[in-house]
């Protein structure tokens, strides 16, 4: 399986621990990947479009982190990106999403951290699982 890891490296130290995360799943599976960096969460679902157009992956994972603030702009981001990954799922792709909406800093590391939650193994075995079962009904 070749996936594409799609990230929005804002925190560039928990996009790192994310990213640690993923590759180990893969590398464990016999997965081989390319790595991309968009802006921010909101490009990730379209990064994952247009990469799709290519044929050239399997699957995706989807690596980014939303931290609250002071404003609406949280509930903008962390939903929207949410439900454009999940309409680009309901099209057929086969994507483990691994952005990361979280109250504050300590919850994004304990959750990026791969001796800890490993949100990023998490999201990358759901994409792995995804391409398993698409092939399936292929």
């Amino acid at each position: 399986m070749h996936i594409l890891i799609v990230e929005a490296p804002f925190y560039t130290h928990i996009a790192a621990m994310q990213r640690d995360g993923v590759t180990e799943a893969l590398k464990a599976a016999g997965a081989t990947w390319d790595v991309i960096s968009v802006p921010g969460a909101l490009e990730i679902p379209a990064a994952i479009a247009f990469a799709e157009q290519s044929g050239q992956y399997d699957g995706y994972v989807a690596l980014g982190c939303v931290i609250r603030g002071e404003t609406y702009h949280f509930e903008v981001v962390a939903g929207e990106s949410a439900r454009a990954i999940m309409a680009l799922t309901l099209d057929g792709l086969a994507i483990g999403n691994g952005i990361l909406t979280v109250e504050n800093e300590a919850q994004a590391i304990a959750r990026a951290d791969k001796t800890q939650k490993n949100k990023g193994g998490e999201a990358a075995a759901a994409a792995l699982a995804m391409v398993a079962l698409k092939q399936r009904f292929a």
